[in-house]
Parts: structure tokens; C-alpha cells; sequence
């Protein structure tokens, strides 16, 4: 089916050249001499663009312009004008014009603006396919090349970039084999990480990363300055991928500095890695200094009520006791209307921590919520929700408030989530854990290839709840469940969004900071 074009202008003799010249390459072009008669065009007939003089008599082209917006918000209308006056180019733009050519025009600018508006899918999808095809033997070497934890942070950020691409797409083949090599990088990421996890927590690893225990003490610290603020805004379960999607809605306010791949503690859940952020220390250290306000899974109470206690520690243990700091957590709506009221508030502060609780409740509620599971059924949707959630959030609102003050702006999460596909069973006493990702207690017994497995907590720095406890992790999109009404359980997991295991996704996560431009 050929593209339709409606061209509006009142000299439309001037235009048979280039009419010819489209008609010539495909395109269906009808012609109209003044808004009314296209505007009634438009409402009788279907069309894929128009182009649209500025300057007619009677009804101008932004008047025009108007009259198409109530009719048709979505239609692609290209400005082409002989007036260069920039209040005219502002008001077509704020009238969401597609594109604004001046005349005198050629017929090849005209064709690349179609090109651009009608044929950019497919263009980029073409392309995007052929380089993925060129790069796909490189992602391939770099996984079977025993990569360090740099290589391998590296290769993440390709493997997330190339997923993002494929979105544009319109390739299913391609995309496969996309899915098919990262499902390879975290299978392999899994190995890596079952050699070298305990050597990074007992400090002999030669290359051991940034972790959760040390990162405030590497990344958020040394940027403190006296009298110019700086908020760490840590959004729970924020993965790499999830970054990327909302990142050029923070680029509007704020200049990109750096951006770091952190790595997430054992298990990659709130309860733990959050906790050893603000602590500063594994959570076996955390226990034998706050006995009172650790908590073990199976013991009652609230896992992270005490965030702030740990922090004010860390900041003395680092000699930054005096320095002015303010802690909010963010865990529903209204804590979130009230922090972007008050947020111009935190300005005299040194260091301003918001913990934002919003992607963790949404990961969760996709598990309990049948319409979340519609909503965000796949890896796109998720990222889909995830921006759709930032762009009409009060954080948003909040940043944009204090995005010309002057300030320093860290964003971090504690770990990312995983879509569940691979069930294995777990057979424990009823003291064992409910997390699916991961499970400790006494004489465990399941499937080895499918989890990781410690025998010795302290060993990768965490509690021994029970004399005899052990902890395993799930491997890549691996869920555990018990026998009992093992199938309905297998069945309501499957395909959601989990953490507390081994992943690419859970376990490497953004560490960013920017600066008001």
C-alpha cells in the first residue's frame, strides 16, 4: 500500500515538480489550495502525512495546524514556510508540528523528511539488525574469554544496550538470538560468581567490585562538599536496563558525570543489601553490632526499619559525624507528595538521602495483582511501566525543583529483579525460608545445578541464624518451591519478577551521578 500525502498550500502550481518527483517514488499525493478544503479532505479520507504551507490567505497554515490538532492528535504535519521568524517556528513546534522546512524546498529534502517520519521504523529496525549481526560474534568472544568483574560490567551495559535496541526491531529471529546469548551471559555470570563471591567478601579477590557494604563509602562520601548539597536518591530494585529507560528524562535537568555498575550483596534483597548500604558492613557485621535491630528472616518485625540508625554510625566511623543530613523514606503516595513539597527544605543540608520504595512495590504487587501481570507481562512492558511510573511520579516533580540549585545528584538502588521461568524444588524444615530466589535453613536438600549453594554463611558475610543453617541462591531465572501444592506454586510464579538470587540482572546495578547543567 502506497503512503498518503496531503500538501496544503496556496501555490500549489510552483509545486508539480516535486509532486511528480514523489509520485515517481511511490508516494499518493493530493493537493489542496487553503486549510477548509484539506481540513475537509482530512475528515473524509485516511492519509499518512501532510505538509502544510504557513503562509495562505484566509486560514493560516498555524490556524490550520490547530484545527488538525482537535481532529487528529497523532497525524504527522510537516511546517514548510518561507518565514524564518522564530516566534513562528516556536508556535508550530508547540503545536507538535513532525518536522518545519523553509522554502524554497528541493524534492530530496522533502523525500528524507518523509523517510524520516514513514520509513524510520523499518529503517532502524534494518539497520539495528545488521549491526547486531556484526557485534554478535564479539558479545560471543568477550563471554568465552574468562572475563574479570570489570570485563564482565562491561559486557552487561553491551548486553542491556542491545536489548534496548532490539525493541526497535522487527525482527523476531534476531531478537531470539538476543535473549538466547544474555541467557549464556548469565548462565556463565553465575559460574564467575560462584568462583569469586567469597574471595570478594573476605577481601582477596583482585579485582572484587564496589559492593553494597562499600558503596556510600566509595561512591557517595568522597563527593560530600560543605555547602553544597548533595541528595542520594537510592530507587529499591532499580535494574541497569530499568536505568536506561528513564535515564533521558533526568538528562533534561540534570549533565550525566559518570556512570557505575555496583554489585549488589547476597542475597540481593532489601533486607540484606539495603541494609549493609547505609550500615556500611556485611550483615553478619551488622548483627554482632546492632543485635537489637537485626532481624532474621524467620523472626518478627519489620527487616528495615532502622536505616537510619546504621547511617548515622557509618557517617561517624568515616569522621563525618558533624556533617548535616537528612534520611527520608519514601513508601507510599502521600510520603511522596509530602517530600516534593518539602524538598526546597533540604537544600541546607550536606547530604540528603531519599530512599524511594516505588519499583520494589511495583515488582511485588506484579506477583499479587492480576492486572500488573497483564500490564507488565515481559521485559519491555516492565521497562515500559517503569517509565510511565518515573514521568508522572513526585520524585520527578521533586528533581525538577531543585534541578537549577546547584546540587549534586547520586542515583543508586540496592538490587535489580529477574523474570522467573525455571522451577526446582527445595525440601527443608518449616523453619526454611519463603523467599523463592533464595532459602536458608537446616538440611536443605535440592537440586544442585540450579542454586549456589554455602554451607557456611559467614563465609560470604551473613548470619548464622541456626547452628546448622545453610543458604543457596537461585541461578539465573531459576524460582524454588516445596513439594507441597508444588504445581500451583510452580504456576503462580512463573514469568514474574523476583530477586534475592544470582543474575546478571539482580546482582549488577547502576551507580550514577550528575550535577545540575
Amino acid at each position: 500500500m502506497s503512503t498518503k500525502i496531503l500538501w496544503i498550500d496556496d501555490e500549489m502550481d510552483s509545486l508539480k515538480s516535486q509532486i511528480m518527483f514523489l509520485e515517481n517514488k511511490g508516494y499518493e499525493v493530493e493537493s489542496m489550495s487553503n486549510g477548509y478544503d484539506g481540513l475537509e479532505y482530512l475528515k473524509a479520507n485516511a492519509v499518512d502525512v501532510i505538509l502544510l504551507d504557513e503562509s495562505m490567505p484566509g486560514m493560516t497554515g498555524l490556524e490550520t495546524l490547530g484545527q488538525i490538532r482537535e481532529y487528529d492528535t497523532n497525524i504527522p504535519v510537516v511546517m514548510v514556510t518561507k518565514n524564518e521568524a522564530e516566534n513562528i517556528m516556536e508556535d508550530a513546534i508547540g503545536s507538535q508540528i513532525t518536522d518545519y522546512l523553509i522554502k524554497p524546498v528541493n524534492p530530496n529534502q522533502i523525500l528524507l523528511t518523509l523517510k524520516k517520519i514513514i520509513d524510520k521504523k523499518s529503517l532502524v529496525s534494518e539497520k539495528t539488525t545488521q549491526t547486531y549481526q556484526q557485534e554478535f560474534r564479539n558479545l560471543f568472544m568477550a563471554l568465552n574469554n574468562n572475563p574479570d568483574y570489570s570485563e564482565w560490567c562491561e559486557l552487561y551495559k553491551k548486553i542491556v544496550y542491545w536489548e534496548l535496541e532490539m525493541q526497535k526491531s522487527n525482527s523476531p529471529e534476531m531478537q531470539e538470538i538476543h535473549i538466547s546469548q544474555k541467557e549464556e551471559a548469565n548462565n556463565e555470570f553465575c559460574k564467575f560468581v560462584e568462583r569469586n563471591y567469597a574471595k570478594w567478601i573476605n577481601g582477596t579477590g583482585s579485582d572484587a567490585p564496589v559492593m553494597s557494604h562499600t558503596l556510600l563509602r566509595k561512591h557517595v562520601f568522597p563527593q560530600l562538599e560543605k555547602g553544597k548539597s548533595t541528595f542520594f536518591i537510592l530507587i529499591d530494585n532499580l535494574r541497569y536496563d530499568q536505568w536506561k529507560t528513564i535515564q533521558p528524562i533526568f538528562s533534561e535537568s540534570f549533565r550525566l558525570l559518570e556512570e557505575d555498575i555496583v554489585c549488589a550483596i547476597l542475597p540481593t534483597t532489601t533486607q540484606y543489601s539495603r541494609n549493609a548500604i547505609f550500615a556500611g558492613m556485611l550483615p553478619k557485621e551488622i548483627e554482632k553490632k546492632f543485635p537489637n535491630e537485626w532481624k532474621n528472616d524467620a523472626e518478627e518485625g519489620g527487616k528495615n526499619l532502622h536505616e537510619e540508625k546504621f547511617l548515622l554510625n557509618q557517617l561517624k566511623q568515616n569522621g563525618l559525624g558533624d556533617m548535616k543530613f537528612s534520611y527520608t523514606k519514601i513508601t507510599n503516595h502521600d510520603s511522596a507528595d509530602q517530600m516534593a513539597n518539602n524538598i526546597q527544605n533540604l537544600l541546607h543540608n550536606d547530604l540528603n538521602i531519599i530512599v524511594y520504595n516505588f519499583v520494589d512495590m511495583l515488582s511485588h504487587a506484579r506477583t499479587e495483582m492480576e492486572v500488573l501481570k497483564e500490564l507488565a507481562n515481559d521485559e519491555i512492558a516492565y521497562r515500559s511501566l517503569t517509565l510511565s511510573w518515573f514521568e508522572h511520579s513526585p520524585l520527578h516533580q521533586a528533581l525538577k525543583k531543585v534541578a537549577d540549585k546547584n546540587i549534586k545528584l547520586i542515583i543508586g538502588t540496592d538490587h535489580g529483579s529477574i523474570q522467573v521461568k525455571s522451577v526446582s524444588k527445595v525440601i527443608g524444615d518449616k523453619e526454611t525460608t519463603t523467599n523463592i530466589r533464595y532459602k536458608h535453613g537446616k538440611n536443605l536438600n535440592y537440586e544442585a545445578k540450579q542454586v549456589i549453594a554455602y554451607k557456611e554463611p559467614g563465609e560470604i558475610g551473613l548470619p548464622k541464624p541456626n547452628f546448622n543453617s545453610s543458604f543457596i541462591f537461585a541461578k539465573h531465572d531459576g524460582y524454588l518451591c516445596y513439594p507441597n501444592n508444588y504445581n500451583h506454586f510452580a504456576n503462580f510464579f512463573k514469568n514474574t519478577f523476583q530477586h534475592g538470587g544470582v543474575s546478571l540482572e539482580e546482582m549488577l546495578v547502576p551507580l550514577i551521578k550528575m550535577e545540575s547543567k
